[in-house]
């Protein structure tokens, strides 16, 4: 069953800086119409040159405020019961591999199993400089993060336990973010329950990925249902150049059938302001349900 996925600015000045805690009250608004999935995004640290970022023009400034997201989700978490949660995406590798395997399952346990990890290298290198880490080894420091939450949760360490465990089976899911290039793809398959389609990408585009992924599951055993997969619908306008969301949604049968299990909105697009989130959250979940 496709579920319907809307990002949540947990960055920027779509919020004023004092009403930060108005994300709990949106989650709760989007639990209540009906919206299935909420997604919040990850930068520990910016540097003041953004030129890298390949997607147009970066939506903050440097400095801008970026909420850390496994706290944000924890904190709307706590007030809700049935949507779930996940990062699009989080930079794994800048965060010690044990203690995003504690934080990772404790959030989980605390959720009741509503945590989705999406997960990436990102693309600013003065992040792994802040960090103390080389931007060359980013790949290999992702691969470290993953397999060793995975060898804690599922307790293949000799000797070395770290509970809680996970809720959910096989531990906390890895959505593997980005390009399908031969890395990618065998992280995918190794450690993958999910995949999001690097930004921008096509239709087409996800259609020739599934059939790469298809072909690399089989080579590895693995049964391709166990894939989850993110579209993010391309964003359809008006004659007055707004948003259309109805339009816009028209589309997600076509993506469904491309193998997309999770279609993907962003608020910003559609709401000018926080106020008109609720509303949104309704139209959007009604619209959605419609098919």
């Amino acid at each position: 069953m496709p579920r319907l996925s809307i990002g949540l600015p947990n960055f920027g000045s779509f919020l004023p800086p004092d009403q930060w805690r108005r994300l709990g009250d949106l989650a709760v608004a989007a639990e209540g119409a009906g919206v299935d999935r909420l997604v919040v995004v990850d930068h520990v640290t910016m540097g003041d040159d953004t030129s890298g970022y390949q997607w147009g023009r970066f939506p903050t400034t440097p400095d801008a405020p970026w909420l850390e997201p496994l706290t944000v989700i924890a904190a709307m978490a706590a007030l809700t019961e049935r949507v779930r949660f996940g990062t699009g995406v989080l930079l794994a590798g800048l965060r010690g591999p044990t203690v995003l395997a504690k934080t990772a399952a404790t959030l989980d346990v605390m959720s009741g199993g509503r945590l989705e990890l999406g997960v990436a290298t990102g693309w600013q290198r003065s992040e792994y400089d802040a960090a103390g880490l080389r931007w060359e080894d980013r790949g290999r420091i992702l691969d470290n993060a993953l397999s060793t939450c995975r060898a804690l949760w599922q307790g293949e360490v000799p000797g070395v336990h770290c509970e809680p465990r996970p809720v959910q089976a096989g531990g906390v899911p890895f959505w593997i973010a980005g390009p399908l290039h031969g890395r990618n793809r065998r992280r995918i398959v190794e450690h993958g329950s999910g995949w999001i389609p690097i930004m921008g990408a096509t239709l087409a585009d996800v259609r020739a990925g599934m059939k790469l992924l298809r072909a690399d599951f089989a080579a590895a055993g693995r049964t391709w249902g166990d894939l989850d997969v993110q579209g993010s619908l391309p964003l359809e306008r008006d004659a007055d150049g707004r948003a259309d969301l109805d339009a816009t949604l028209a589309a997600a049968p076509s993506w469904v059938d491309a193998g997309v299990t999770a279609v993907h909105l962003p608020i910003k697009a559609f709401c000018p302001t926080v106020d008109d989130v609720p509303a949104f959250f309704e139209a959007a979940a009604t619209r959605f349900a419609q098919g």
